[in-house]
């Protein structure tokens, strides 16, 4: 229950000092909303007037503890270009981009488990440094660039699926499917070829560990013993990995949804950024540093799960 309350109390301390840090920072930028708003053909006494009705003229401590205060309500703002709620804006496109990490994530993992144990059993053996090579050639490759492979691919060579777009659920499950298909690959396959180099160094380690040789010792085969005892034991490390990795999933996500132009988080925070929505660019961006807050504490609140030793110091 401390290292809860602990953590608790850390997620709080680091998130406003990035609201502090995000707000200060974008209202540091150069340039003008009400400037934006009426165009360059505007007078300046109407962009005195328009900032005064948004209320840019007030001191920015004062627009930064109302700003928080909405925050705190739920309340992430509303843009002054088109009088919208970020939240309205923000939570339809969030199901797009929760689908892609969240999926993509899970597809790393189902490939990353797998092989990074066979490359650390077969680590002295060719099969094992291909997987290790492979898994080195993904981590060169840029996100964007893997993604254009696959459209060239799949979408454009053979034909087999589409090469952007986005159908939800609800409308057409199948073909919800299929659009999903080509940029879960992407970003799963990235973070895969991450997650693999992890997963073998943690077993390696297990490997040379000294309940593992009496496994060994006692007739059980080095796939039974890393199973029963060594997958527990790696978890810890791997959760800290897998955590990490689903915060960098996330940034990857953005650029996953221009590449093949999915309607998410992501494609709403481009575009904000494009036409200067400063209101929608602090509302996103906050809501991804809670995200990727919130996934971190999560992870440390795991280890208490797999590492029984961790109960007794919490």
């Amino acid at each position: 229950m401390a290292r809860v309350c602990k953590r608790i109390a850390v997620f709080a301390i680091s998130w406003l000092g990035a609201s502090v840090l995000v707000f200060f920072t974008i209202n540091a930028l150069p340039g003008n909303v009400a400037e934006a708003i009426l165009g360059t053909d505007a007078t300046p006494e109407r962009v005195a007037e328009l900032s005064a009705e948004l209320g840019l003229d007030r001191p920015i401590w004062v627009r930064y503890l109302e700003w928080l205060g909405g925050v705190l309500h739920g309340d992430l703002g509303t843009t002054p270009l088109g009088h919208y709620q970020v939240s309205e804006l923000l939570f339809p496109k969030l199901g797009v981009s929760l689908w892609l990490v969240g999926l993509g994530m899970l597809l790393a993992l189902v490939i990353a488990l797998p092989a990074g144990m066979f490359a650390a059993l077969r680590r002295r053996r060719a099969s094992g440094v291909a997987v290790s090579a492979l898994a080195e050639v993904g981590m060169a490759i840029p996100v964007f660039w893997g993604g254009i492979m696959l459209v060239l691919v799949f979408a454009v060579w053979l034909r087999w699926l589409p090469a952007n777009g986005y159908v939800p659920i609800t409308t057409n499950p199948a073909s919800w499917a299929s659009h999903l298909v080509l940029p879960v690959l992407t970003l799963g396959l990235v973070q895969a070829a991450v997650l693999i180099r992890y997963v073998r160094s943690a077993f390696i380690e297990v490997l040379h560990e000294d309940y593992f040789r009496t496994a060994r010792s006692i007739g059980w085969t080095q796939f039974r013993a890393l199973i029963r005892h060594g997958l527990r034991n790696a978890a810890v490390s791997l959760s800290t990995v897998a955590g990490l990795q689903f915060a960098s999933a996330i940034v990857g996500a953005i650029v996953v949804e221009q590449v093949f132009t999915l309607p998410g988080v992501g494609s709403l925070l481009l575009s904000a950024v494009s036409t200067r929505d400063l209101v929608v660019v602090q509302g996103v961006v906050m809501f991804l540093v809670a995200a990727v807050l919130v996934i971190n504490a999560l992870v440390d609140i795991s280890y208490v799960l797999f590492d029984p030793r961790q109960r007794s110091r919490a």
